[in-house]
């Protein structure tokens, strides 16, 4: 018999809520005293407090409906159900069918109408994901060969043709002020999160190796790899332990882009990866709903609290989204998970001039933006304050965008298909954009920054945003460019200190590890 898979989010009272949030800040500021005291999943349940009678009750109104499996995450936010369709119809009243999409090797189950709970049990439950939202498959931007212009100063390591003109692990280690070597640290670790088809083949990651002087590869799989190729696994692979070779690697997979799904494996784990990226999105307005949004938020602060690093890209369609800005009327359309307040959002740059490593621009292409959904948090208050005011920033119309929303991304790092990665995929080399490279290339910096602080003794680095934050002088500033996403509703320009196109610039390995 086959089973799918459902994640319920536990209903949590709002004043627990908020204990978790204070929670969340208090142990990720350096600033506070209870900085880098993160908790277990144990005292984050004291803290959710969500009554064992809650938990029974919905448990065993799952397994009363047939469910096989019922796994209660360890802090007591969410459970996930493994379950027959016709078990999970009867019990959600409602119809399932499966879906595919032609762009993915993999099918989803979907409600094919409103599904309800039995009033003894609805007021316990937030929501069952994933039922309605179908996520589109992410899209890498290809870069035509013409576009790869460089100075005769390129450093040109990787021996592959293919790769002459591309980014590759040196041109990274040079910008970004990068050793070429790393120690092994006790307890250290990252991931990479996959979704809808995307493997990769170990043989690509071989090749990868053989041209290009590096020992990429994956310590741990969790979920199945079919050793097929899949551009989008294979880019994050390879250049996120690329840049941090002796970080253990872990490869979570899902056939299924289901953020819910993924936070309660991360958080339910014994000893879960420390830093973790992921490169998938859609527009706030796609989501589900609001009550979707905040489920995943808890999530995500859960993750911070246990002093867990989450990393996402800020998207590839500038200010104005997956939705686009539209034809008349336009408006910009916020990513999420990038514009929730509880990770970091990390944006896309451009060379400045072709070729030249040196100052970037931000990517026409690179998200940014303020969340329609969520206000500004503490942390970033005072940055996009000052962002706001400055003249020189050339702010949009104050009609397509909430500028009293959270504002993303946090930082950014190479990510446009001027000079585009070189990846090896297929067999072959190709060269391929957007913030999907980015952002495993920051991750790998601040696994890299977790180990100097692992290696004297001190705890991880957790929540990245209070640190990123206060401390912007260990950052490239980027000061040029606009990310308009090809539209003609305008976009937010780079300028001096924060912005919504680049954030606090690009990172400075040497000055990150200073300050850690």
């Amino acid at each position: 018999m086959s089973l799918i898979k459902l994640t319920t989010s536990l209903k949590i009272q709002k004043d627990r809520l908020a204990l978790l949030e204070k929670t969340l800040y208090a142990v990720s500021d350096p600033r506070h005293s209870e900085y880098g005291k993160h908790k277990t999943a144990k005292e984050i349940a004291e803290i959710l407090a969500v009554p064992q009678e809650q938990v029974d009750r919905v448990t065993n109104f799952w397994k009363m409906a047939g469910a096989a499996a019922v796994e209660v995450n360890p802090s007591k936010h969410t459970m996930s159900v493994a379950i027959s369709v016709a078990d999970a119809e009867h019990a959600l009243d409602t119809r399932l069918a499966t879906f595919s999409n032609p762009e993915v090797r993999t099918r989803i189950v979907r409600a094919t109408n409103t599904y309800s709970l039995p009033k003894e049990i609805a007021a316990d439950v937030t929501m069952v994901g994933e039922l309605h939202q179908f996520p589109r498959p992410r899209v890498l931007k290809h870069a035509a060969s013409e576009t790869m212009a460089s100075s005769a100063s390129w450093p040109n390591t990787c021996t592959a043709s293919a790769c002459r003109n591309a980014v590759t692990p040196s041109v990274l280690a040079t910008r970004y002020n990068i050793p070429s070597t790393q120690t092994t640290v006790s307890g250290n670790s990252m991931a990479v999160a996959e979704f809808q088809g995307q493997y990769y083949k170990q043989t690509d990651l071989t090749y990868f190796n053989s041209n290009c002087g590096t020992e990429v590869g994956v310590d741990t799989n969790i979920g199945t790899n079919r050793n097929s190729a899949g551009v989008e696994a294979e880019l994050d692979i390879e250049y996120i332990k690329a840049v941090a070779p002796a970080t253990p690697l872990t490869d979570i997979y899902s056939s299924s882009y289901s953020l819910l799904n993924w936070g309660h494996q991360i958080t339910g784990l014994s000893s879960p990866p420390l830093v973790h990226s992921v490169s998938y999105g859609n527009d706030e307005a796609q989501q589900t709903s609001t009550e979707y949004m905040l489920s995943v938020n808890t999530v995500f602060m859960t993750a911070g609290t246990q002093g867990l690093s989450i990393l996402f890209a800020s998207g590839d369609q500038g200010v104005c989204g997956r939705e686009g800005c539209g034809l008349f009327r336009h408006t910009y359309h916020p990513d999420f998970p990038a514009a929730s307040p509880y990770v970091t959002a990390v944006g896309g740059t451009d060379f400045a001039t072709a070729g030249v490593i040196g100052a970037e621009k931000a990517w026409a292409d690179g998200g940014g933006g303020f969340s329609d959904t969520f206000g500004i948090p503490s942390y970033q208050s005072s940055a996009v304050a000052a962002y706001l005011s400055n003249p020189d920033a050339n702010l949009p119309s104050s009609s397509l965008f909430n500028s009293s929303g959270r504002a993303y991304p946090d930082v950014a790092a190479l990510a446009g298909v001027q000079n585009p990665y070189c990846v090896a995929t297929s067999g072959r080399f190709a060269g391929v954009g957007g913030t999907s490279a980015s952002c495993p290339v920051v991750a790998a910096i601040f696994s890299r920054l977790n180990g100097v602080r692992l290696g004297k003794n001190g705890s991880p680095l957790g929540f990245l945003n209070p640190f990123i934050y206060q401390n912007p002088s260990a950052f490239n500033d980027v000061t040029q460019g606009v990310n308009t996403g090809g539209g003609r509703a305008g976009g937010f320009t780079a300028t001096t200190g924060w912005d919504a196109a680049t954030g606090w610039g690009t990172p400075d390995y040497g000055k990150l590890a200073a300050l850690v």
